[in-house]
């Protein structure tokens, strides 16, 4: 398959070696807090994931840079094994560091801020074909905003980056703070699946399984951008861009052919709403490509593309994680060279721009 030049990659996942990699950015405060106490987050668990990983650090086994360290710690590596191997133009860095569902909030702000520093200035000043997200301690909204202010006009930031399992719904007023401070700086908001909001994934405890833990992403995903339509998060921000991140998007349409049917009959309920929860999504919302559905005949895929629309999903690998999508294998069926552009390239960069 040929490729664009230049693909847009909308969701790179790079990691510490250590702890020790923030603590230039960290007070003596938060360095010994941390070496105390850990960093706690709001899960059933005080240390450690949900569920075992069927690979270690969820990352591909090739992916161990050759100096050591975890998958997606190394930079050098990453320019060889992603950036240069796959004709990466512009990569977008989605850190899923232990920060943002920390428990104790002032040290999820220190943590956020450092975190961000070392995206700045460890992978994206030597490598210019990355850009970074600003990484915001989301259950303090007014802290979140502040970062998102601090970091405003600094184009080595592309995005603001959320999680998409919150304390609350993501489309709660309480959260209005940071998509206010993200449409007036003009980045687009990030809500990339996992998160530690305390609960679990589904709606009656907790699963058994991994698998059942990662197929309920999706779910979440679709009750977070439900909440986002209804409460009227884009009739107050319409400038604001919304980019689902890992969550898959071939849920999407029929999500939206629903939400379209009961508005039609319970708009009184929301006179907030000018436009149809549809339209609210083809105007604000963009999709990852990765994890991509896959149905045995893959021509179907081709419909999804075609109802959601070819303008709405950009190419996303996941690395280092074990199922990255290889972006020659990606688009299996039948596409137009001006829709493979819009998907490896065009889209990203009109949301994330050419620099």
């Amino acid at each position: 398959m040929s490729l664009p030049v230049g693909i847009y990659d909308c969701d790179i996942h790079p990691t510490l070696r250590s702890a020790a990699d923030l603590e230039p950015w960290l007070s003596q405060q938060w360095i010994e807090h941390a070496r105390d106490y850990g960093a706690l987050r709001q899960t059933q668990y005080t240390t450690g994931s949900p569920y075992h990983k069927s690979q270690p650090n969820a990352g591909r086994r090739d992916a161990y840079p050759p100096e050591g360290g975890a998958q997606g710690s190394s930079l050098p590596f990453l320019r060889e094994q992603l950036l240069d191997a796959h004709n990466i133009g512009c990569g977008i860095l989605n850190p899923l560091i232990a920060s943002q569902g920390v428990r104790n909030l002032d040290h999820s702000i220190a943590l956020c801020r450092a975190i961000n520093h070392w995206q700045a200035e460890r992978w994206v000043d030597p490598e210019p074909r990355l850009r970074a997200s600003i990484v915001v301690p989301y259950e303090d909204p007014i802290a979140s905003a502040a970062e998102i202010r601090h970091w405003a006009g600094d184009r080595r930031f592309a995005q603001v980056l959320l999680l998409s399992r919150t304390s609350f719904l993501p489309g709660n007023r309480r959260y209005w703070p940071i998509y206010e401070a993200a449409a007036e700086v003009g980045l687009p908001v990030g809500i990339h699946a996992f998160g530690n909001s305390g609960w679990p994934v589904s709606s009656a405890g907790w699963p058994s399984f991994y698998m059942e833990e990662m197929v309920g992403h999706a779910q979440t995903s679709q009750s977070g951008l439900v909440s986002l339509v209804i409460e009227g998060v884009f009739e107050r921000f319409p400038a604001l861009k919304l980019v689902l991140v890992e969550s898959g998007f071939t849920w999407a349409p029929s999500l939206m052919w629903r939400l379209d049917k009961h508005w039609k009959t319970l708009k009184s309920e929301v006179p907030h709403l000018k436009l149809s929860p549809s339209e609210y999504i083809r105007r604000n919302v963009w999709w990852t490509s990765q994890p991509m559905d896959e149905p045995e005949n893959r021509r179907y895929l081709a419909d999804i593309f075609n109802w959601l629309g070819w303008d709405r999903i950009m190419f996303s690998s996941d690395y280092p994680h074990w199922d990255f999508d290889d972006p020659a294998r990606v688009i299996m069926f039948p596409a137009t060279d001006a829709q493979k552009h819009a998907f490896f390239t065009g889209n990203a960069a009109q949301i994330y721009g050419r620099d």
